[in-house]
């Protein structure tokens, strides 16, 4: 009999008070980055009601005006109404970033060092990180999380186009996907929760959303009379923001990778310089696992890397195509091996990643992003005619 089952994901909108974080972060680096191609970065953000405070490790050519950063960011952001507690001339922003550690400097820099084996560029942490592609969506990624972040941009562009003026800027959706055999064949529930103005009634809120947005923005197809739409469920969602909640750089890992169909190492990707494997080397494994998908090696594909601190190879390199596979995925892992190199230094300069593109990248998903190739380069298939020739 056919294997049914239910997969849900979620994403968040830029006012959500994580992500309001993950975006002062991205921010601070690409000022850095703009100035100093050779900034080491590593800035977490917390918020609050009114305060945000910047701290961190930086060493950087450049002179920044961090206050002023942060102010421009919320704006862009949209907090900027009369009655938002977190409003971006009002918060107070405190800097407590420092430099980073002389230790870690010297095992990441390509230099050599007392203890350190090799005068490569060493990764600057030591860890686990997954990419992950499938065929499910022209973008190779995930149905679930996918639809979820194209309800998340609908919603943002149209509160910053200013045509409904009831709209703030923290908001929450999530779809359930029905997979039968391993394929999306329908929706069974969507939720989304939008920030409103007081003066808004719920029913106006619903008609809008429902009508506006997820009719417009999911596929026709994979909706029916039984997909359950959930609209601001409790009710009721003026007090939103920093104010509602409180914000951290990180704490949206699963959002901003593959909405849990794909495992995660744990590590956060915002406000981290590509030197931090944590972000490029995942950035490099869906590079890798999407262009093995695009080679029509695999159905699906999963890549995980391992690293040391300031060792120059990755302690292992491991595929799973979960049977999937075209042709024997030994061949494929030595197809990658061949095409690819995954030393920290080849990382960077592979997906010239020493360029201020971050912030592009905050925001529904760091995966997925095909409008834009020129700066989200791991998300190009460039490499799937050589895979698919190596692989033979």
């Amino acid at each position: 009999m056919p294997r049914r089952y239910i997969f849900s994901s979620e994403s968040v909108g830029e006012g959500h008070p994580d992500k309001v974080c993950d975006t002062i972060s991205d921010a601070v680096l690409d000022a850095c980055l703009t100035n100093d191609r050779q900034s080491r970065v590593a800035c977490e953000t917390y918020a609050k009601s009114n305060v945000v405070i910047v701290g961190g490790e930086i060493t950087t050519k450049a002179d920044l005006d961090y206050v002023q950063i942060v102010r421009d960011t919320v704006r862009e952001i949209g907090y900027v109404n009369d009655d938002d507690v977190f409003h971006a001339d009002k918060i107070f922003v405190t800097n407590i970033i420092t430099q980073q550690s002389p230790d870690i400097a010297q095992g990441v820099d390509a230099r050599a060092a007392d203890g350190k084996e090799t005068a490569e560029q060493g990764a600057g942490d030591q860890g686990l990180m997954f990419g992950y592609a499938c065929d499910e969506t022209p973008e190779l990624m995930p149905s679930p999380i996918m639809f979820a972040h194209r309800l998340g941009r609908e919603l943002t562009r149209i509160r910053k186009s200013g045509k409904v003026g009831w709209l703030r800027p923290d908001a929450k959706s999530q779809v359930s996907v029905i997979y039968e055999n391993g394929k999306p064949i329908g929706i069974s529930c969507v939720v989304v929760s939008t920030q409103h103005s007081r003066d808004v009634k719920h029913s106006e809120i619903r008609s809008f959303v429902v009508e506006k947005v997820i009719k417009e923005v999911l596929p026709h197809e994979m909706l029916s009379d039984q997909t359950q739409f959930l609209v601001n469920p409790t009710g009721n969602f003026v007090v939103g923001g920093p104010q509602g909640d409180t914000g951290l750089t990180g704490r949206k890992i699963i959002v901003d990778s593959y909405g849990g169909m794909g495992r995660h190492g744990g590590g956060a990707f915002s406000g981290k310089d590509p030197s931090k494997v944590d972000r490029s080397a995942a950035y490099m494994a869906r590079w890798v696992a999407k262009n093995v998908v695009a080679a029509g090696l695999a159905k699906k594909c999963e890549v995980q890397f391992a690293y040391a601190i300031g060792h120059p190879k990755p302690l292992s390199v491991h595929i799973d195509t979960f049977g999937t596979h075209t042709v024997d995925e030994e061949a494929i892992e030595r197809a990658v091996l061949e095409t690819f190199s995954f030393k920290p230094a080849d990382i960077i300069r592979q997906l010239d990643l020493l360029r201020p593109i971050y912030s592009k990248t905050t925001n529904y998903g760091h995966f997925g992003k095909i409008d834009d190739l020129e700066a989200i380069t791991w998300e190009r298939t460039d490499k799937a005619d050589e895979l698919r020739a190596a692989a033979r």
